[in-house]
Parts: structure tokens; sequence; C-alpha cells
């Protein structure tokens, strides 16, 4: 029986899922770090789960294992290599991150917007002026700074007529 140890597959851009999905399929470990995140959609504000690293996921592989089945798998583009040769990942790093990922999941979604931001209003009679993200107010409010005939104004918003500008 041969030594596993842990690799990095590079993943198609937005298939990371789907590769997992693939790789597990195919009776192979795999750990893809992910985190919970506030997305606006349309006029709404979603929690979706996103990969921690865009394009990535890790992948448990012994000395012997054939590579060539992990690089023809749906979603996956590569194995990273350095000098050609795949580069094993430690395991401490991948169980710190495993850690990470459940306590984020775990934790509230990341705001979609931070106190001291700028953003552009998308909606409403204020479209398209700048303003700075004073504070956040529930999970869908936003308090804004905006600069009104030369003076600060607050204005409360829903967060989805935001855009970052």
């Amino acid at each position: 029986m041969t030594q596993t140890q842990w690799y990095l597959v590079k993943c198609k851009p937005r298939h990371c899922f789907r590769a997992r999905e693939h790789l597990l399929n195919q009776a192979f470990e795999c750990f893809l770090p992910t985190h919970k995140v506030n997305r606006k959609h349309r006029h709404t504000l979603r929690e979706v789960v996103e990969p921690l690293f865009p394009h990535y996921l890790f992948i448990r592989l012994g000395s012997d294992s054939n590579w060539n089945v992990i690089r023809s798998t749906r979603g996956v583009a590569e194995v990273v290599t350095f000098n050609g040769q795949p580069k094993p990942v430690p395991d401490d790093i991948v169980a710190g991150l495993a850690e990470r990922c459940h306590l984020l999941n775990d934790a509230a979604p990341e705001p979609l917007f931070r106190p001291g931001q700028q953003v552009v209003i998308s909606e409403g009679v204020f479209r398209e002026l700048e303003a700075i993200v004073h504070a956040i107010k529930g999970e869908d409010r936003v308090v804004l700074l905006l600069n009104l005939l030369n003076q600060p104004q607050h204005l409360e918003l829903p967060a989805h007529s935001l855009r970052l500008s």
C-alpha cells in the first residue's frame, strides 16, 4: 500500500463543484475549501457557498495513482506541478484549511458591503450618485453617507439597490 498525500488540482473556470463531484464519483478523496457570502441577485441578496480559492481543490492520491484519469475528469483543467512534477501539499495545511472552513461555514456569511466602502446607488431618485457605506443595518439595509448640497447626509437604503463603485 502506498502513502497517500494531498495535491492541488486546478479546475476550469466556475467548475470547482463539478470537478469535486466527478472526482468523488471516481472514489477519490477531495477537499474543496468553501465559505458563505452574500451575493446580490436581481433585487435580492442571497447567501451562497463559494470556493475559498476559486479554480482550485485538493485531492488525496498515492504515488502510483493514475494521473491521466484525474486530468481527463470533467471540470478539471490540470494537476498543479512544479518543474513538471506534482508537488504534495503538507497534511497540516489541508487540515488547517478544513478546520478554518468549518468555522467559516458555521459563521454568518460575509457581508456584501463594509463600512468605509465606496458604492454607487443603482436605483431610485439618487441613482448613479456615489456614497460611502456608514453602517450595516439588519440583513438587507445599509446606512450611507451621501454628500448632498455640500452637506453630509445619512441615507438608509436596501442593499440590493447598491453596487460597488
